[in-house]
Order: structure tokens, then sequence, then C-alpha cells
């Protein structure tokens, strides 16, 4: 599972664009599993786990619930979504770098690698630095949407992956076998 791809093979700028690009887009498809299936109780999120691990960090509540209107809607917490977008991207380009060396982090088509982020985050770090409670305190709504929503948001990254990598390479992944043009 842990094999190395061979180095010549290994396109790591390719890899960061299509992060970068899965990445986004994944933001937005997480977004959009979250209307129908909301994370978090209104009142556990009046301060959401990304306004609460900043403020952790010192900066102030104004700052981590500057929000926006748009097209009538008030309250957009513009802090919360760039901290949504950043996350998503960065574990996207990760993902992507390692997938390049190691293929077995694509395990399920990423799916196992989106579980291990939910629990890393969600069940460990967040509750551990008490930006979330324990997992076990937690309505279990909250895992029936965040565990399956990770999934699915790093099954869309590993689409972007693979697909956007071998248009712009020509070539399949680094562990397949070089296709003779």
């Amino acid at each position: 599972m842990w094999t190395k791809t061979d180095v010549t093979r290994r396109n790591y700028k390719v890899a960061a664009l299509v992060g970068l690009i899965g990445g986004i887009v994944s933001a937005i498809i997480k977004f959009g599993w979250e209307v129908p299936l909301p994370p978090r109780t209104p009142e556990r999120n009046a301060t959401n786990p990304p306004q609460a691990f900043l403020e952790l960090l010192g900066l102030s509540d104004q700052t981590t619930h500057a929000s926006y209107t748009f097209n009538g809607n008030d309250g957009l917490p513009w802090v919360s979504f760039l901290i949504h977008f950043g996350f998503a991207i960065f574990f996207a380009v990760l993902y992507c770098l390692i997938a390049e060396v190691y293929p077995g982090v694509k395990l399920w088509q990423g799916v196992a690698f989106g579980v291990l982020i939910w629990f890393a985050f969600h069940a460990v770090l967040m509750p551990l630095m008490g930006v979330v409670p324990a997992p076990w305190n937690q309505p279990w709504q909250e895992h029936l949407s965040e565990i399956p929503g990770h999934a699915i948001w790093m099954w869309v990254i590993e689409v972007f992956r693979r697909d956007l990598r071998n248009r712009i390479t020509g070539q399949p992944d680094p562990e397949v076998a070089a296709v003779a043009r």
C-alpha cells in the first residue's frame, strides 16, 4: 500500500495545480453538502469551529465574526469562508502531492483520506483544543453530516486529481506504466 512511485513519473507542479483546482471545487461541494445536512445546531454555530479556532489564536470576536451582505443575505461570515476554502485547498494540494509518491493514499478513491482528516480534526485535534466538544458529546447529526461530508469532499478532490493530472500530462498516474505515444 505504501509503495513509492518511480521518481521520473512524478509531476509535483501539476499535482499542486490540480490540488488547487480540486480544493476550490471541493470546498464549494462541501458547502452544498452542509445546506441540507448542517453539521451544527444554530446555537453551536453562533461561533463556528473556524471562528473558535481563530479566537484561540488571539483574534477578536469582532474579526472572527466579520461578515458581508450578498443579494439581501446578511451575516455571511467571510472569515469562516476563508478558513473553509483554505483548509480544503491545503489538504487537496497535500493529498495530490502525496498521491504522486504514495499511490496508497488514494484508497477508496480518496475516501479513506477524507475520513482520516475528519477523525484527526473533528474527533481528536479540535476537541483537544476545546474548539468542539468531545466526539461523544457532539450530536449524532454532526457526525452524520461531517463523516460522509469529508468522504465526498475528498472523493471530489480525487476525481479532479486523476482527471486533470491525466489530461494535463497526457499520462496515467505515476504508478501506472507510461503510455506510449
